[in-house]
């Protein structure tokens, strides 16, 4: 079993024992989304731990804009909600990468890319170069973030 979610596991039963209901039904909800994904498909696998922090991002990314819509929509209540889960779940997940760590990805991402073509690359290799750069974020900035700071460098 992955440890982040045995880990998971030993904090949904922490949080029974303590009665903290929102922290409680929040890892619950995780647990779940976790064996879903690793249902999914033809054959049921376990996920290893990156997978399982793609899916707590994914979680993670899904409240914040639920609580944007509900915050548009005038219902503080729901949002609140909303943001409290998001916080729990991004205790689980590595501290976001600043934009000068995200700069730095972008540029050695360049670099990597223009070793392997012999020449600086231009925007019709942005692919080439987002791979590398997903690949050094590793899950610590969100995609949009990565592809805005290697559009910034080209």
């Amino acid at each position: 079993m992955a440890e982040l979610k045995a880990q998971l596991r030993t904090d949904m039963t922490a949080a029974l024992k303590a009665k903290d209901a929102l922290r409680l039904a929040t890892l619950r909800m995780l647990i779940a989304a976790v064996q879903t994904q690793e249902v999914a498909g033809k054959e049921s696998r376990e996920l290893s731990d990156d997978e399982v922090l793609k899916v707590l991002a994914k979680e993670s990314k899904k409240r914040g804009e639920a609580a944007e819509v509900y915050t548009e929509n005038g219902r503080g209540e729901l949002a609140a909600k909303e943001r409290a889960e998001a916080q729990i779940i991004d205790e689980y997940l590595p501290t976001p990468l600043t934009d000068a760590e995200l700069a730095d990805v972008a540029d050695t991402a360049i670099a990597q890319v223009s070793e392997e073509l012999g020449e600086r690359p231009s925007v019709r290799q942005m692919g080439q170069v987002m791979k590398a750069a997903n690949a050094l974020a590793a899950g610590k900035a969100d995609g949009s973030r990565v592809s805005a700071a290697v559009k910034a460098r080209l």
